[in-house]
Formats: C-alpha cells, structure tokens, sequence
C-alpha cells in the first residue's frame, strides 16, 4: 500500500501546489511561524472552493505557546470546529492537554463532538505528552483517527525510535502519522524505521514579495520577525521531490 501525503499549508495557493503535485491531504493553517494557527472562515472557504481533488483538513489552535486552555479559549476552538465543519472541511487538527501533560479528555471530546464525525487529528501537542504512550491509548479511545508526531524529538528522523514504537503500540486503532522536519533526503529513513502509511511535511521555499515600495523602517511583528518583504510559499516541485523519493 502506498504512503498518504499530507501537506502543511498556510494559504490556498499552497493546497493548490500540493494538489497538483499529487498529494492526497493538506493541514490548512495561519501563522506557521507559531507552529500554525486557526485559519480564517474566507480562507477555508477559499481553499474548499479552489481545490478539486485534496482533502483539507483544518488546524483548530487559537495561539501559540503551550496547549492548557482555558474556557473562553475552549469556547472559541468549539466554535471554530463548528463552523469549518459547516463550511465543508474535511477533516480538522486538534490538540489539549492537562497542566501535567496528560491528553485533556474532557476538552478532546467536546471538540471532536462539535465535529460532527469528521476526521480527527491530534496534532503535535502529543510530543509535549509526559507518557505517549498512554496519550496514544486516551486518543484511541476517544476515536481520534490519528496522531501527528516527531516522536517527541526535534525532527521525525531523531524520533524514529519512538515514531516505530507508537506505530506498534497503536496497531490498527489509529494511524501514527510523523512530521517534522521531513526532506527528500530524509523521508525513506524515516518511513523505513518506523512502518508508518502517512507522512506530514511542510514544503516552504522563500519568495520574494512583490511590493515595489518597501519602507524598510517599521515591522509590523514583534523583536523575533521574519523580514517584512520576505515570503514563505508552498513549492509544488519540493511536494513533488519528497513523493518521488519514496516511490519504488
């Protein structure tokens, strides 16, 4: 069975490139600086209306930083599954924990409840977990369909080890999906140390913007910043490396 190709995608022009280079999935978020955010309702919208063929699948995270929310936060990520649900997503990417770094059931649940049975994945706040490999058993009985890991390493290629375990530990009660850090270079080791069907991976290169005036005095972020005339776009043609490297 071949592997299914999931891609992080801040804008519809990026689900458009993955789309088109053969991809079967994409994460739809805001602010990949801070790890991905909620996307805007028009940008959902958008991509939904854009795209023919690729499922998209939308992240439901309100800020950055830890995963402990607290009820308005709750409230407002409810809301946000609700409407993206509404508006035709395919699937979305949540992710609660406790104080001691246990899955927040509680909070898990009601999100997947305001999904109304679409496809539920546990993004990367599973690599904060204290214990994976009791979050993986609370998530499978939950009914969460997968579990988005570096293996609570830097990169999916450093975690593996944990990566090849989780996978076994889940058996067929979830998919165990790694992402991090994936590159052509890189992907068939990880795929090979670990027996997963799915790999998550961004494909970003740089591209200029196209403004003509640049006012090179103010920044519109804070201290840590990007430059202000810098972008980050999804390459069809690094999609489309990363598959071919793991084609027979």
């Amino acid at each position: 069975m071949g592997l299914t190709y999931e891609i992080c995608v801040d804008s519809t022009a990026g689900a458009l490139a993955a789309e088109e280079a053969g991809a079967h999935r994409v994460e739809l978020c805001a602010a990949l600086f801070e790890g991905g955010l909620t996307p805007t309702l028009g940008a959902v919208e958008a991509t939904l209306a854009a795209v023919s063929s690729i499922r998209v699948h939308v992240i439901i995270r309100p800020r950055g930083g830890d995963f402990i929310y607290d009820p308005y936060e709750i409230a407002a990520m409810e809301r946000d599954v609700a409407t993206v649900a509404a508006a035709g997503a395919h699937g979305v990417v949540i992710g609660a924990l406790t104080p001691s770094g246990e899955v927040d059931a509680e909070v898990t649940e009601r999100l997947m409840d305001a999904a109304g049975g679409l496809s539920v994945t546990f993004h990367r706040a599973f690599d904060m977990a204290a214990d994976p490999f009791a979050a993986l058993d609370v998530l499978a009985g939950l009914g969460v369909d997968r579990v988005l890991t570096s293996g609570q390493d830097v990169t999916a290629l450093e975690g593996a080890p944990l990566i090849a375990a989780l996978v076994e530990h889940a058996g067929d009660r979830l998919v165990v999906m790694p992402g991090g850090g994936i590159t052509p270079r890189n992907v068939n080791r990880v795929v090979e140390a670990t027996g997963v069907t799915e790999i998550h991976f961004g494909a970003l290169v740089d591209a200029p913007s196209p403004a003509v005036h640049r006012n090179p005095l103010p920044y519109m972020g804070g201290q840590l910043r990007r430059p202000e005339y810098a972008r980050r776009v999804t390459s069809a043609s690094l999609v489309t490396e990363v598959i071919a490297a793991t084609s027979p």
